[in-house]
C-alpha cells in the first residue's frame, strides 16, 4: 500500500479560516467554523448529508460570500474578493457534478481550462501553431490522472468515471496552489474508486488538497487530517486515527468496522 509523505511545512498557512459562517434567510448552513490548512497537507472534510461541507467549499472559493468571519488565501484576505480573484491566485476546484464542455474533445476541455485561467482580451482561442505550450500542459496533465488515451474523444461520450478523470485533469491544469475536490469518488466503481486513490496518493506535494468524500476508505487513506462537520459546525479534528477511534464520530458516522480498525 502506498502511504502518504509527511506534511510539508511552510511559514504560512495554505488557507485560514476565522469565524466563517454562510446563512441563507433564518438558516445557517455553516457557522463558526475555524480551519487551518497547511502547504501540502492532505485535508478530508467529512461528515453526513447537510452537515454544511459543500457550503464551506463554495466560501472557500468564492462561489458564496461568506455571511460571517474570514477567509485567507496563502496568507491574503480573500474574504471579499470574488472566485477569479482566489483562482488567479491558485486555487482550483472540482464540483459534485462535473462541469464540463460535452461537445469538446478531451484535450479541449482540458485546454480551456488553461485558457480560462490564464485569461486575456479577445484574443483567439484556436489557431494553427499558437499555444503550442498550452497544449501541452493539457496532454500532461491528462497523463497525470490516466486518461491520456481519450485525448482525442469528446468529452460527452465518457463515463461517468472519465468524467471525474476530466475534471480533475481540468483542474490540476491551472498548475494550481491548492486543489479542492467535492466528492471526487461519487458514482465511480470499485476500480475507479482504486485508480482515484492512487491518482490522489501520487500528487504533488507541492499542491495542498482539500477533499470533500463520503467514500471513508478513500477518504482515511488519503488524508493527513480529518475535520468533522455536523449541522454546520465542526465538531471534531484529527488524524485519521484519531478520527476512527473518535466515540463521538463512530456513533454518528462510521461504525465498528473503522472504530477497531
Amino acid at each position: 500500500m502506498t502511504e502518504a509523505a509527511p506534511v510539508v511545512e511552510h511559514a504560512e498557512p495554505t488557507l485560514r479560516l476565522r469565524g466563517v459562517g454562510r446563512r441563507f434567510g433564518g438558516l445557517h448552513a455553516v457557522r463558526d467554523v475555524d480551519l487551518d490548512v497547511t502547504h501540502g497537507e492532505r485535508r478530508a472534510i467529512l461528515g453526513p448529508n447537510g452537515a454544511g461541507k459543500t457550503t464551506l467549499f463554495n466560501v472557500i472559493c468564492g462561489d458564496l460570500p461568506a455571511s460571517a468571519g474570514t477567509v485567507e488565501l496563502f496568507g491574503e484576505d480573500v474574504t471579499r474578493r470574488p472566485a477569479r480573484h482566489r483562482t488567479k491566485l491558485g486555487l482550483a476546484r472540482t464540483y459534485q457534478q462535473s462541469r464540463l464542455f460535452n461537445g469538446l474533445t478531451v484535450e479541449d476541455c482540458i485546454y480551456l481550462s488553461i485558457v480560462g485561467v490564464e485569461g486575456g482580451r479577445l484574443r483567439p482561442i484556436v489557431l494553427p501553431g499558437r499555444d503550442r505550450a498550452t497544449r501541452e500542459r493539457a496532454r500532461e496533465a491528462a497523463g497525470k490522472v490516466a486518461i491520456s488515451h481519450k485525448l482525442g474523444e469528446v468529452v460527452g461520450s465518457l463515463s461517468h468515471g472519465e468524467h471525474r478523470q476530466v475534471a480533475i485533469a481540468m483542474a490540476l491544469a491551472a498548475e494550481p496552489k491548492a486543489l479542492m475536490l467535492d466528492e471526487p469518488a461519487s458514482g465511480l466503481s470499485r476500480g475507479e474508486r482504486q485508480l482515484l486513490t492512487d491518482l490522489l496518493l501520487a500528487l504533488d506535494r507541492e499542491i495542498t488538497l482539500i477533499l470533500i468524500e463520503h467514500d471513508m476508505d478513500i477518504a482515511l487513506r488519503v488524508a493527513e487530517r480529518v475535520t468533522m462537520m455536523h449541522d454546520g459546525r465542526v465538531i471534531v479534528e484529527g488524524s485519521p486515527a484519531e478520527i476512527r477511534a473518535n466515540e463521538l464520530v463512530h456513533d454518528l458516522y462510521l461504525g465498528r468496522s473503522y472504530h477497531h480498525e
